[in-house]
């Protein structure tokens, strides 16, 4: 009887003892500094981007290849935190598909956000089922993006307000059509923090950033996510121009087959004296906002 007692009382000081770290780890969560955050992760050739609001609302746009996308998550969300907000993707092709599959077996998502454009591969499919299955079973609203769009921050103090995104391209609704190239489908969306912006293009290339010229639509901001990793597909001069970024980020590989970034596509950005920055070289690249100031962090 007495063993049983001590096991018994053993058994209820490691339990407050992780009750304890548990509440340690919550206190130092929300003490954090409540800055708007952009993560542009290094995945290799691919792109992952995780946003977490002031608000704690957190946004991934695309995921990588593979597996890579749940070490980068882990390092950014509360290990006890498996939920997101909402996921983005760009457009169905594997550097950008590939690891939100793995994001959708371990996560909960709340929304998801993608074109709904047709591809004729296994892993499209698994996306196709496992979205599907995240509506049946946790209630996922999906939504097919089309420009005209804007997903605000919940919440109704003004700050909160001033937090929101635009949907840019593409122009028409694409579900269940079947294209030739479907870097052109790419989701291009805007968003908005306070003073500060950041433009997100994907892999569309040079002639949908001229449509998006002739659209009228705001595009000037300060944060380029450089379109197709720096290929010279993209990264047309006349749309650089209007977007006028101070810091371009480049989401690319090492050593990467491709030859990204294209050296004519740096010379655009050096032209104009445009900051870049480069997965390859700077590794995860976080860029911080107050809504008035914008400070960098890299990685290596």
């Amino acid at each position: 009887m007495i063993k049983i007692a001590k096991k018994w009382v053993f058994g209820i000081l490691a339990f407050l003892f992780c009750l304890n770290i548990l509440a340690w780890a919550v206190v130092y969560d929300l003490s954090k500094p409540q800055l708007f955050e952009v993560n542009f992760f290094d995945v290799g050739q691919g792109d992952a981007i995780f946003i977490e609001t002031p608000y704690h609302h957190q946004i991934l746009i695309d995921g990588g290849r593979g597996s890579t996308i749940l070490e980068k998550l882990s390092g950014e969300i509360s290990f006890w935190d498996r939920t997101l907000d909402l996921i983005i993707l760009t457009h169905p092709e594997h550097d950008h598909l590939g690891g939100l599959i793995e994001v959708l077996k371990r996560y909960k998502v709340e929304n998801i956000l993608w074109t709904g454009v047709l591809r004729d591969t296994a892993e499209y499919q698994e996306w196709q089922k496992l979205i599907q299955e995240e509506k049946a079973k946790e209630g996922a609203k999906i939504e097919i993006a089309q420009a005209g769009q804007k997903i605000t921050s919940a919440g109704s103090n003004f700050a909160a307000r001033k937090i929101f995104i635009e949907i840019l391209y593409p122009f028409e609704n694409l579900e269940g059509k079947k294209v030739k190239n479907t870097n052109n489908t790419s989701i291009i969306l805007r968003l908005v923090s306070g003073e500060h912006s950041f433009f997100f293009t994907g892999d569309a290339y040079k002639s949908v950033e001229r449509k998006l010229i002739k659209s009228g639509q705001e595009i000037d901001s300060d944060v380029l996510k450089v379109g197709h990793h720096g290929s010279k597909t993209s990264s047309d001069e006349e749309f650089i121009q209007a977007v006028s970024p101070e810091i371009a980020v480049i989401q690319c590989g090492r050593d990467n087959p491709y030859g990204h970034p294209y050296p004519e596509t740096l010379e655009t950005f050096k032209k104009y004296d445009i900051e870049v920055l480069r997965t390859d070289i700077n590794g995860d690249i976080k860029i911080f906002s107050d809504g008035k100031k914008l400070e960098i962090k890299t990685k290596l």
